[in-house]
């Protein structure tokens, strides 16, 4: 199957998985922890800024740029409001009826391809009318770019000049959290919120932006290509994320999109780990979301002019176009500039660290998410607990998320009840409120229509995975480029595959690496975290890749259930590496098996290049929460 065509096939089954998802989560229970909860007491108000006026209740919001009126139980203010730059921004606001002051903002912010949310509108945190029944203020804006924000012919002619701007900008932390961070102000400063009690939650692109305002905290970009500033409101009011609950969000974009396999799930990463070498696309994920912006939204319509010019670094037809063409990557001006752009401005890791470090934070990713998987998270755990240990900050894992994440209801509406009350303390300032803390695991189990193991928790990363599961192979095994079974890889490929329960044939194809454990026994043990190899690897040509799986083989043999999974670009020598955290029971009869291949598309885009990679004396270590695991 040519390239082109596997763009294809993956941009049309993205948009269908897109909107399956919609109409899943639209069914979703609501959670009891985020109904019928009393109202915040009242708080003194503070005066309104010097010149700056006060329109929080009444027929209008935002200075008059937002019409008020009752809807669904709740005063909804919609309207087009004029950012800090003047894009026009779609923009609705939730609040209680009978008017207050004052009242702490919870910021949802949407997925890729979304838009705005309206009272009933479900999220992984609950619904506008949810917050605002419990006495907060609630801001949803479309991201610029995307439909009613500049995103469509009819509002970029609604726009004129304005919208001349108003492209996607890819979650850059000097607009699209920019905009979050002015539409806040100028709430503050007509008296509506309070400046500095504001929650921020959304899932995928709207996690990525609320991980970068959880970083900037109280700092707002100087206007500068790369300087921060204090955050001010636009009259000069302080300004402050008070908590964050990314859901599903990225925390390094370039790392995320084309990872290269150095990140290590147990040491603070550096940027430049994303950097070199570049890494390899994920392909499928990759052509379906440039697919889906250009259905959804507004890219930048001419190519970029100069390398320093903030407004020519969001050429998302001129990137892709490069990225999808393959390697060579390494060496090749252009694609280093791509990479370093994404990571610099686009990912929250790179936003320069506060002296404080960021605001509290809860962060849920999915283990079988194969766009921004748990150590997305990971990465800036593990910087945030090793600078500012005592800042708050959870973590919450799942079979959730993007394909092929399983999104079962239970566990959907534990992670509700989690973000309410992580707002409740944080930013209502509730110390009876029950917010996580430490890491929470639930397991992948197949059916999907069991239900997830655990909960499993502990006060850290480290303490979730106690025991060790050992393995080791001193023989040499050569794996060639392209070598892998494509069928297997299209029944586990995210978006054109089977789901986190696809099954596959055990068979080991030839030009790849197959290594299975001994079969576990009595009670099995479980998976909760990251496949760790070490091995010394000798490698031979260009563009090389190492397609990795961790499989569960049932009892007959005969069928596999894909674990955990990543990609490297090997390093000659010997080396450690590990796959995507997973977490999975091996009951008794089943076994592990790791596979190394030469490809894995159409998830991950085949190298251009022949290559061999020869892999001796590996070492395999699963982390796993037994103890004395039995296997």
């Amino acid at each position: 199957m040519g390239l082109r065509r596997l763009a294809a096939l993956a941009a049309l089954t993205v948009v269908v998985a897109a909107l399956g998802a919609a109409a899943a989560a639209a069914q979703l229970p609501d959670p009891p922890a985020l109904l019928g909860a009393p109202a915040l007491p009242g708080v003194p108000a503070l005066p309104p800024a010097p010149g700056t006026p006060t329109v929080p209740r009444g027929p209008s919001a935002f200075s008059g740029q937002a019409a008020c009126a009752p809807q669904d139980g709740i005063v909804l203010c919609s309207g087009r409001v004029a950012s800090f730059d003047g894009v026009p921004l779609d923009v609705n606001l939730g609040l209680p009826r009978g008017g207050a002051r004052r009242l702490p903002l919870v910021v949802l912010t949407h997925g890729w391809g979304g838009g705005k949310y309206g009272p009933t509108d479900a999220t992984r945190a609950g619904t506008m009318q949810d917050y605002v029944t419990r006495g907060y203020a609630v801001l949803s804006a479309t991201a610029r770019g995307f439909h009613g924000s500049c995103g469509t012919p009819d509002a970029r002619l609604a726009g004129g000049p304005a919208c001349a701007p108003g492209f996607i900008r890819l979650d850059d932390w000097r607009f699209e959290a920019r905009d979050v961070q002015f539409l806040a102000g100028l709430l503050a400063d007509e008296g509506t919120v309070a400046g500095t009690r504001i929650g921020v939650t959304g899932e995928s692109y709207g996690g990525g932006v609320a991980l970068e305002l959880a970083a900037l905290k109280d700092r707002i970009s100087d206007g500068t290509s790369t300087g921060l500033t204090a955050w001010r409101s636009p009259g000069g009011r302080p300004m402050r994320i008070a908590a964050a609950a990314p859901v599903i969000p990225w925390s390094d974009l370039t790392y995320a999109l084309m990872p290269n396999g150095r990140h290590l799930d147990f040491q603070r990463a550096s940027r430049a780990e994303a950097l070199s070498p570049i890494g390899v696309a994920k392909l499928s994920y990759v052509s379906g979301l440039y697919a889906l912006g250009q259905t959804t939204g507004y890219y930048q319509p001419s190519p970029a002019a100069t390398a320093d010019d903030a407004t020519k670094e969001a050429d998302l037809d001129s990137w892709y176009a490069r990225i999808v063409a393959g390697d060579p990557y390494d060496g090749d001006p252009t694609v280093e500039r791509i990479a370093d752009l994404i990571s610099r401005f686009h990912s929250p890791y790179a936003v320069a660290q506060s002296g404080t470090g960021p605001a509290p934070v809860l962060i849920a990713n999915g283990w079988t998410d194969d766009l921004f998987p748990v150590d997305e998270a990971l990465r800036f755990y593990n910087r945030t607990r090793a600078a500012f240990p005592k800042t708050p900050m959870a973590l919450h894992f799942a079979d959730f998320g993007h394909a092929r994440g399983q999104n079962k209801a239970a566990d959907s509406a534990l992670l509700r009840r989690r973000i309410g009350a992580w707002m409740d303390r944080y930013v209502k300032g509730d110390r009876d409120a029950a917010a996580p803390a430490g890491v929470t695991a639930l397991t992948q189990t197949c059916p999907a229509t069991a239900p997830s193991g655990g909960p499993f928790t502990a006060p850290t990363w480290a303490a979730l995975h106690p025991g060790t599961v050992r393995f080791a192979s001193a023989a040499p095994v050569t794996v060639v480029g392209g070598a892998g079974d494509p069928e297997s890889s299209q029944k586990f490929d995210p978006i054109a595959g089977g789901g986190a329960c696809a099954q596959a044939d055990t068979t080991d194809g030839p030009g790849t690496a197959s290594y299975r454990l001994p079969a576990a026994t009595g009670r099995g043990y479980t998976l909760l975290g990251s496949p760790t190899i070490t091995a010394h690897l000798a490698v031979q040509g260009v563009g090389s890749q190492l397609a990795m799986r961790l499989v569960d083989v049932a009892p007959d043999g005969r069928t596999e259930t894909l674990i955990a999974r990543g990609v490297l670009r090997p390093a000659e020598g010997r080396q450690t590496f590990q796959l995507h955290p997973g977490a999975w029971r091996f009951a008794a009869g089943h076994v592990p098996k790791l596979e190394l291949l030469g490809q894995d598309a159409p998830y991950a885009r085949p190298s251009n290049g022949a290559f061999t990679v020869t892999v001796s004396g590996l070492k395999l270590e699963l982390p796993v929460r037994e103890v004395s695991p039995t296997g």
